[in-house]
């Protein structure tokens, strides 16, 4: 057992000192999301949907990149097994977003709200691959503004920008954490 747990942990330091707690990758999300719901705002709820679904296929290179700005290796030992977590998460992730964008068919906000339950559930399996607590509480809030903005009858531009603003918020107070925890 304590062969198992010290294997995890070892796993788990690796991805957060690899991918700086991935706060790079929160940060560059929620960068999609405020661009998305620019053009929404600027444009139409369509055209913010098409942004945040193109957008989202560019989030991993541009979160490596920004990751590489930030002096962060961007990458995880070959042999830890989370990766494999992580990437069935993406997986499951990319199945989920054709349902969002049904959803959108009846109502362009839900498409936004659908994808915060998704990105919620999503992060929650973070807390496993990177060890930190903090990814439930990013998870279960992106879910409850979900269902918050579902209830209030939220538009598709405050939908959007709740996304954007709590993954940037998250993402940066991450980063300054990760930091803080390497001085």
């Amino acid at each position: 057992m304590t062969t198992d747990m010290n294997h995890l942990t070892t796993a788990q330091k690796d991805m957060r000192s690899g991918y700086a707690d991935g706060a790079p990758g929160i940060i560059t999300s929620g960068a999609v999301w405020i661009t998305a719901a620019m053009v929404t705002l600027n444009s139409s709820p369509k055209q913010g949907i098409w942004t945040l679904i193109i957008g989202g296929m560019f989030i991993f290179p541009l979160s490596m990149l920004l990751s590489k700005l930030l002096g962060v290796p961007g990458k995880h030992h070959q042999q830890n097994a989370l990766a494999k977590l992580a990437m069935e998460g993406t997986i499951w992730m990319i199945m989920c977003i054709p349902l969002a964008y049904g959803l959108s068919l009846q109502r362009s906000e839900w498409f936004f709200q659908g994808m915060l339950l998704i990105i919620g559930g999503r992060y929650l399996t973070f807390a496993s691959v990177y060890g930190l607590r903090t990814y439930w509480i990013l998870g279960a809030l992106l879910g409850l503004v979900s269902m918050g903005l579902f209830m209030t009858r939220s538009g598709p531009v405050p939908s959007a920008f709740a996304g954007g603003i709590i993954e940037l918020v998250f993402g940066i107070f991450m980063f300054f954490q990760f930091k803080r925890s390497r001085d």
